[in-house]
Parts: C-alpha cells; structure tokens; sequence
C-alpha cells in the first residue's frame, strides 16, 4: 500500500487533539482527499484504518522526539524511520515519511499532552509495539543518555510499566540478564516462575493483539514475539530445562 493512500484515509483520533494540532501543517492540503476518503470508507473497515493511520502518526511524532533528544539528527536515525516505512508501504513512503520528519524535527510540542492522547486512544498492545520501534530507532547509532530520558519518560507518559520498559530496552542493551529482563523476571526465578512469564509474554505479544493496526504493523510484532521466544529458549537451555 502506497504512502499517500494510507495518509489521506480515515484517520481516526490523530485529527484531534495534540497530535492533530502538530500535524495541521501538513494535513492542510489533504483535508479534502481525507474528507472524501472518509466518506467513501464505511463501518469497522474505516475504524480499523483510522486505528493504524492514528498509530503511524504517533510514530512519526515521537520519533521526532527520539531522534531531537540528543541534540542532533544521524543520517542512521532517518534511515532507520525511513527503512521502516519503506518496507511497509514501499519506496516512495519513505521519502514522503523523511518529509514529514524534516517538518516535525522542527516543531516544538508538550510531550506529555501528545502521549496523554495516545495512552487515552490507544490499548495497551499497541502502545507496548509504538514504544519498541521507539527504542529500537534510539538505538540505531547507540542509546544516548538523553535519548532515554526522553524514551523513559514517554515510557511513564504512555502508561507502560517501569518492568516492562526495561524489557524492550533489554532487547536493544544485551547483558548477561537480558533473556531474563524480556520475560520480565529476575535470574533468580524458579523454573515455574520462567515457564509462567514466558506464557504471560506470549499472551501480550501475540500478533492478534494489534490485529486492527494492519499486516504491516503485525509483521512488525510478530517479530517482537519472536524475540520472547527465543529469550525463552535461551533460558531453557541454559538451565537444561
């Protein structure tokens, strides 16, 4: 699916509020094709559009968050928010999203204001997957430390868990406990406390979870979903398990 088609289609709470205000800049342009869009589209089909356009447009806000918390923008960083949406929606989404990024890295906006509309429009699941692409493009050319201030403090903003946070940053900073920070437990687990942390991860990054968000943001979970699988398997195999 093309970048255009997606941007000027139901797009759901990210109109309104906060976010919607940020974007106005460029949306302006599109307000009649996104009038029409939005008529012609009916029923759950526009809902779960509107859903994952909504998502995509809080990636792209933060991420001009992530990218400006260190005071510079790398050439890694762009080509990292730019692989993702090219990979989705092919070439030409990607330079179109680098566009945006460009306007957005200079705008100014409260933070707390825009992750409160998303913690408020958002389920968890699929805040959980907005924050592992986050860290994952803060990594990118190495975790500064402002760059997590700022992914921790979304992290609070959002209404993530400080265990659970830790568990995506864990995924990005591997140590010699990182099987055991995915799972959310410490080393000194039982056996039956491993197997049951595994089952409740499994549960929270099924793919079902962000079903509404599309195939593109599920291929992306599916891949978190594996990551939890083979934190397990690493574990199991290091206790003969």
């Amino acid at each position: 699916m093309g970048f255009e088609k997606w941007i000027t289609g139901a797009l759901g709470w990210a109109l309104f509020g906060p976010i919607g205000g940020i974007l106005g800049f460029y949306f302006a342009s599109k307000l009649e094709k996104l009038s029409e869009a939005a008529t012609i589209q009916g029923g759950q089909q526009a809902w779960n559009q509107g859903q994952r356009n909504s998502f995509l447009m809080s990636l792209l806000v933060l991420s001009a968050s992530v990218i400006k918390a260190d005071g510079k923008t790398t050439s890694q960083e762009l080509s990292t928010l730019r692989g993702f949406f090219a990979r989705n929606f092919g070439p030409q989404a990607g330079d179109e999203a680098e566009k945006i990024m460009q306007e957005l890295l200079n705008k100014e906006f409260n933070l707390y204001e825009v992750c409160g509309q998303v913690r408020s429009c958002m389920d968890y699941s699929q805040r959980l997957q907005l924050f592992h692409y986050l860290v994952g493009l803060g990594a990118c050319d190495g975790l500064h430390q402002r760059e997590i201030d700022v992914l921790e403090t979304i992290a609070t903003y959002i209404g993530l868990s400080k265990s659970e946070a830790d568990a995506v940053f864990a995924q990005f900073r591997p140590s010699n406990d990182s099987n055991y920070k995915i799972l959310e437990i410490t080393p000194d687990a039982t056996n039956d406390e491993v197997k049951k942390a595994y089952r409740k991860m499994a549960i929270k990054y099924h793919p079902d979870k962000v079903a509404t968000l599309g195939p593109d943001i599920q291929q992306a979970v599916e891949e978190k979903f594996k990551e939890v699988q083979h934190a397990y398997e690493a574990i199991c195999k290091e206790r003969g398990m």
